[in-house]
């Protein structure tokens, strides 16, 4: 049956979703017309992913109605969600890591049985959207970003009346937005409805015609985005504009990281290995590198952090002690600390509370005569919840109890707080609010400021211009030549990214 003209594909009315010691929705409602791009944007923990989890059917309100097409959609589950034309691509991926890329889509296509020419729409899709997956490959071997691309290939090929996308650029390149974009707005124009969830403002400015904003819960307006500012829509989001990181003149030191011509095949069959990879990073310097999800930055990742022990001693130096062959534990005693782009399961253990999180990298000061200390923990995390403004129960609260930008902010705080001699980090910001992602972004900069060595690996890259004095791109295992900032382009780094001439080579 086809709804009267003028009513929306979705309405929410007085929506409120309560969990222990969180109103996550307080009487929130909005509607999305036909073919239009609606933005909703908050700070970490306004509830944004919990209400597009209710429309979703993952989660059920407390109270408040979700109407489709001017009906009430009952009390209903993704599945059915699905089937009404609903689909949706979680910043926190909802993937099976033991079953093949198409062996997740298939799940979401009920009725294909032709599981070869699935494996063809798959990979058709992604070339052609710019989002290149291995229908094949296992999801446990994918990295964060791969998982990305298969979410939204996923949700394009349901071929849905409602599309929601929670934070689905964090890792393409500018070019590869531009094509998204340009689908999404190709979709809208065939009446396809989108409700955009994003931290990035400028893409919310570029893409939506309305957005409403939400605050603690709660609706504190709506807008045409178009009309607004960067500025005026952080204000509308936290109630002031964010600050750029800003820091001292500095003068680099000596090199704390370093790493000679390394070339190592992947662990996995299906990961990407490392050409003749070098790299130096000086005390006093914010060094970035660059590039798409998949080109060699967990495998580069894991050999630095020393979860990968198979480099040769000297390829990899900190503080001009050869590690390559040396632990975890070995590289934190020379002064390292990481941080991985995966946070729940890599960057704490879900079911832990924050107290006890912090007890896998910190150990002086938190144990007496062998035991832990409950009360030297419990005071950490709650002096890193008050430092980061972590939104949180507590610090006894489960991490997973946490939105996905507080639980980054909780891990990038728990290693900052150590002043490493050598601190590296994965998406520092991904998923996390302008707000969020200043202060984070601050705190780097202030350890580089301190005299430590910072690496940023990030496919954000107005976070590296901001923040680095230099930058590297890989790209098919691959690394560019070092890149000052100051010589630096957008267009040049993004060209890069896409596996551009300048990468042909490896150069400290």
């Amino acid at each position: 049956m086809t709804a009267p003209a003028g009513t929306p594909r979705l309405a929410l009315r007085g929506i409120s979703k309560r969990y222990p010691g969180v109103l996550a929705n307080d009487n929130v409602s909005l509607s999305v017309a036909p073919g239009e791009i609606h933005g909703l944007i908050g700070e970490n923990g306004a509830g944004k992913s919990t209400l597009m989890k209710i429309v979703y059917g993952a989660v059920r309100p407390d109270a408040g109605e979700v109407l489709w097409d001017g009906a009430p959609l009952p009390a209903h589950s993704p599945a059915q969600a699905r089937r009404a034309g609903i689909g949706m691509v979680f910043q926190h991926f909802s993937l099976f890591d033991t079953l093949t890329v198409a062996e997740n889509v298939l799940l979401a296509l009920p009725g294909v049985t032709d599981r070869a020419g699935l494996a063809r729409d798959i990979e058709a899709m992604g070339e052609h959207y710019g989002l290149p997956v291995n229908a094949a490959q296992h999801v446990y071997s994918l990295s964060v970003g791969e998982r990305q691309r298969v979410e939204i290939i996923r949700c394009l090929l349901q071929k849905p009346r409602l599309l929601i996308m929670d934070e689905p650029t964090s890792v393409l390149t500018p070019q590869a937005v531009e094509r998204l974009f340009a689908t999404l707005r190709q979709l809208a124009s065939e009446g396809v409805s989108i409700l955009y969830i994003s931290h990035k403002l400028e893409e919310v400015r570029a893409l939506c015609s309305r957005a409403t904003v939400l605050r603690g819960g709660r609706v504190t307006g709506t807008c045409d985005p178009r009309q607004e500012s960067v500025a005026s829509l952080s204000r509308m989001m936290i109630g002031a504009e964010p600050p750029r990181a800003t820091g001292a003149a500095r003068q680099p030191g000596a090199a704390l990281l370093e790493i000679d011509r390394l070339t190592m095949p992947p662990l996995e069959r299906t990961g990407k290995a490392l050409d003749a990879v070098s790299l130096t990073v000086r005390a006093g310097e914010v060094v970035g590198i660059a590039g798409v999800s998949g080109n060699g930055q967990g495998e580069l990742l894991a050999l630095i952090s020393g979860e990968d022990r198979r480099a040769p001693p000297q390829s990899v130096r900190l503080a001009g002690a050869p590690v390559g062959g040396s632990g975890v534990v070995a590289r934190r005693a020379h002064g390292l600390a990481f941080v991985p782009e995966e946070r729940l399961g890599r960057g704490a253990v879900p079911v832990l509370g924050l107290h006890l999180n912090t007890l896998l990298t910190h150990d002086a000061g938190l144990t007496r005569g062998g035991l832990i200390s409950a009360s030297a923990i419990v005071a950490l995390a709650a002096s890193i919840i008050a430092r980061f403004d972590v939104r949180t129960a507590g610090p006894t609260a489960a991490a997973k109890s946490l939105s996905g930008g507080n639980l980054q902010k909780f891990i990038v705080g728990r290693e900052v707080v150590k002043q490493p001699r050598v601190f590296v980090v994965a998406q520092p910001t991904w998923g996390v609010d302008v707000g969020a992602a200043a202060r984070i972004r601050q705190e780097l900069v202030a350890l580089a400021d301190a005299g430590s060595a910072v690496l940023v690996v990030s496919e954000e890259l107005d976070e590296l211009f901001e923040i680095c004095d230099a930058l590297h791109v890989i790209a098919g295992g691959r690394l560019s030549a070092r890149i000052p900032v100051a010589q630096a382009s957008v267009e040049r780094i993004g060209a890069l990214m896409g596996g551009g001439a300048e990468t042909e080579g490896a150069h400290a």
